[in-house]
């Protein structure tokens, strides 16, 4: 069956710091997270769109906001956990999928930790 997919993109700045399989924590450091969602449905609405860009752009924006500017080891959504790019993404994608409109569905949520590296949820 036919779908659509709409990639809507962020991006924040955050500092963490993971433990090491030994025990011991990695220096801390910070990096620019960009990312980028994947969402697709195989309808579209009476206006022609999966779902409008003009609101799916701000609410993962909301959810980056959040992250930016932050110690990822204090968020309360990843402390219990080493806040990994891995677990960063899911993290957005468990936000994100909340604002959804029915009949649409997240793909993928990759994160960027370098400009070579990233890491890519697929719920």
């Amino acid at each position: 069956m036919p779908r659509y997919q709409l990639t809507i993109r962020s991006e924040f700045s955050a500092a963490h710091q993971l433990r090491l399989l030994d025990g011991s924590l990695e220096p801390l450091h910070g990096h620019n997270w960009p990312v980028e969602v994947i969402v697709e449905g195989e309808k579209l609405d009476g206006m022609g769109v999966l779902a409008d860009f003009t609101v799916l752009e701000p609410k993962l924006r909301a959810i980056t906001d959040q992250l930016h500017d932050t110690f990822l080891n204090d968020n309360a959504a990843l402390q219990a956990d080493n806040p990994s790019t891995e677990r960063v993404a899911r993290h957005i994608a468990d936000s994100f999928a909340a604002a959804l409109p029915a009949g649409v569905r997240i793909v993928s949520v990759r994160v960027w930790e370098t400009r070579a590296c990233a890491a890519t949820y697929l719920p």
